[in-house]
């Protein structure tokens, strides 16, 4: 617990000096906000809210990064945290246990994940879609999933080899998610969009 609260707490600081409220002037981040504050705290709290053998949770973190920005998504998942504990009868350490293994790891993967793009392989639209919302998703899933295992956070009754397939899964399935919605946003909603500009990607 320690461990995640030392992680949560450093996450937060440092995103807190980028001072993400300016990100909501303009009214642009606050309809993916809210849409985040709604619906991801269902899907973190849905194995508590039902019973399964296999506790898989999809994260939405990097899709959340890729809408508003890493310094306003990370304060965004910590609230995102409390209110799946709220709604589920999930313990404060287990919404901890998520929210960083979850929400911040995947986000500040995803953060990372999208500068090496913009450094190594650049601007395109193709590029934004295919490598970094669809592909880049599952890599960041995938090793903060491999990460939380390593630090001991293994799924309850699961193999840990079991484990590792059940994390390449679950990334491939938040890869999907976010893709799809990502083309979707960059064709009708790309305000929607932090990391997005039509004057970058469309070469406008």
């Amino acid at each position: 617990m320690l461990t995640n609260l030392t992680l949560a707490t450093l996450a937060l600081l440092a995103a807190l000096l980028f001072r993400p409220w300016q990100l909501l002037t303009g009214g642009t981040r606050l309809t993916p906000l809210l849409a985040t504050l709604t619906l991801v705290p269902w899907l973190w709290a849905m194995p508590s809210l039902h019973k399964m053998p296999l506790q898989l949770q999809g994260s939405a973190a990097c899709l959340v990064v890729l809408m508003l920005g890493w310094p306003l998504a990370v304060p965004v998942l910590c609230v995102v945290g409390v209110m799946a504990a709220l709604i589920s009868p999930m313990s404060w350490n287990t919404a901890l246990d998520l929210t960083v293994w979850l929400g911040l790891i995947p986000a500040t993967l995803a953060l990372a994940m999208g500068a090496a793009v913009r450094r190594w392989i650049g601007l395109h639209l193709f590029v934004y879609v295919l490598v970094r919302a669809f592909l880049g998703t599952a890599v960041c899933v995938f090793v903060a999933g491999v990460l939380a295992q390593w630090m001991g956070h293994s799924m309850p009754g699961i193999d840990d080899n079991l484990s590792l397939v059940a994390h390449w899964l679950i990334a491939w399935g938040d890869a999907f998610m976010t893709g799809m919605l990502t083309v979707l946003m960059v064709a009708f909603k790309p305000d929607w969009l932090a990391t997005w500009s039509d004057k970058l990607y469309l070469k406008k």
